[in-house]
């Protein structure tokens, strides 16, 4: 953005006319630029900072289970038992359409057809009910609560612009994260707590780097940038008073910087300023909150054993969706938790069998832990990876033995709460879950429906920046009535 307009944003009427009148030039000059500015920028407070909402809202916070690496939909949700028919068949020219490919599989001579060894069976009901794998036993007793996208698609096909596309609405670096828009369009509903918190357990199987701008506030003031909470060491870092500083000191020295940033941004209007000392008062509260909120021996034996024995272990699945309901009833707008190790290039069967054992329990456990509390009405669970994984085989194939590749043409994800509708699956796959053959919808598409059910425009929740209004879903996406209850 031009420094003149950056200022402009910034100014109040008092101040404008007050600057410009020190000398008729200068006053001259400043209405000038402020009859080609003045459109974009108005007077008499900050355009560029939001809170509230367009509408009557469905839901209150959102709980974001991303499953960092690619679950195979084949063998968890989309069930294609014709496939065993086509066991080691060439997937046909007819299906794959020339469609780009990895760097990981653009080599092979043979494309051949990799059935799921895995069982299905229908939930909620057995005439047409949900097919779901034998892998997942307690998120399937739970089917009539979900509802099941089997025709999400999405633009990136690895993983870094597949996660940074599916939490930001672009592929390249630099835009807003989902979280930070929602803390940005509806503010904070606990001023003890951060408005965007994330949680990362590690997986069982292949790793994919996780990156802070995952959660990055990019362009956006920096107060709505996520705030990690750590499974080990102190949860938030440089939380706690150093040696031999007292609360009462760290206070002094607060009030003490609230004062010079005063007078700096008195003379210079920069912004960012304002959300510096925002965080370092939210941080000055949360040296109270945050003990409380990771201290699990409030919750009793029963809610305990409904998470598994893992939940007894900072940092894992089981502890962090714990964590995540938890933050939830404190008011936390947005949960990220990141579950990493779904990248299951070789020896999928193996990997996705401890990895379904480390996650089925516990999220099941979150969505009945809502449910009993009277959060799950008004708390959006999404629960996907950034793609999907093809229905040929990376590397060799055996009666027991596969692998995937990334395929990012087709992909499901589940939610539940918050105004989706319970117990339908949308879209489908063709015979090979291989192209969508009916009701895509895209990530721009999911971003709009879950921000209408927040209760904001997707059109509407805008900031300008370089000269334009950017918005999560950029100049695409569109409500999908078909999710909604």
């Amino acid at each position: 953005m031009d420094p003149r307009e950056e200022r402009f944003l910034h100014l109040t009427r008092r101040r404008f006319f007050g600057s410009a009148a020190r000398t008729l030039s200068g006053a001259l000059g400043s209405m000038a630029l402020g009859s080609l500015l003045g459109a974009a920028a108005p007077f008499g407070g900050d355009p560029r900072r939001r809170a509230g909402v367009d509408f009557r809202p469905r839901a209150r916070r959102v709980i974001a289970l991303h499953m960092e690496g690619a679950p195979s939909q084949l063998d968890l949700f989309d069930h294609k038992p014709g496939l065993r028919e086509r066991y080691d068949e060439e997937l046909p020219d007819s299906i794959r359409q020339g469609q780009r490919l990895t760097g990981m599989t653009s080599g092979q001579s043979r494309f051949p057809v990799a059935p799921s060894i895995f069982r299905f069976s229908r939930y909620a009901n057995a005439q047409d009910g949900i097919w779901i794998s034998e892998l997942l036993p307690h998120t399937a007793a739970l089917a009539h609560k979900l509802c099941f996208v089997h025709s999400m698609h999405t633009d990136a096909i690895n993983h870094e612009p597949g996660i940074t596309f599916f939490q930001t609405g672009h592929q390249q670096p630099g835009r807003p994260s989902f979280g930070s828009w929602i803390s940005y369009g509806l503010g904070s509903s606990n001023e003890n707590l951060p408005t965007f918190a994330v949680l990362i357990s590690q997986g069982l199987g292949n790793m994919q780097a996780l990156s802070s701008r995952f959660w990055g506030s990019g362009f956006l003031p920096s107060e709505h940038q996520g705030c990690r909470l750590r499974s080990s060491g102190d949860p938030v870092l440089y939380l706690a008073d150093p040696p031999g500083v007292a609360r009462a000191d760290r206070r002094r020295m607060l009030d003490l910087v609230a004062e010079l940033d005063a007078r700096e941004h008195a003379r210079s209007l920069d912004p960012e300023i304002d959300a510096r000392v925002a965080q370092a008062e939210m941080a000055y509260r949360m040296q109270m909150s945050v003990p409380e909120l990771v201290d699990l021996s409030t919750e009793s034996d029963e809610t305990l054993a409904l998470y598994g024995p893992d939940v007894r272990t900072p940092g894992s699945f089981a502890s962090n969706c714990l964590l995540a309901r938890r933050l939830a009833e404190r008011g936390v707008r947005f949960v990220q938790l990141y579950m990493r190790g779904w990248d299951a290039h070789s020896n999928l069967p193996r990997e996705i069998r401890a990895q379904c054992g480390a996650v089925d329990r516990a999220q099941a456990a979150l969505v009945i832990d809502l449910e009993r509390r009277g959060l799950l009405d008004d708390t959006l669970v999404l629960w996907g990876g950034e793609f999907g994984r093809t229905v040929y085989t990376q590397g060799t194939l055996t009666k027991d033995n596969y692998g995937r590749d990334h395929h990012p043409r087709c992909f499901t994800i589940w939610m539940a709460g918050g105004g989706i509708r319970p117990g339908i699956t949308v879209g489908r796959t063709d015979d090979y879950g291989y192209n969508i053959v009916e009701n895509p919808i895209d990530v721009h598409d999911l971003h709009a429906t879950l921000l209408q059910l927040l209760g904001l425009d997707h059109e509407r929740l805008t900031y300008r920046h370089a000269g334009r209004d950017f918005r999560l879903t950029d100049v695409f996406g569109r409500v999908r009535p078909e999710l909604l209850a």
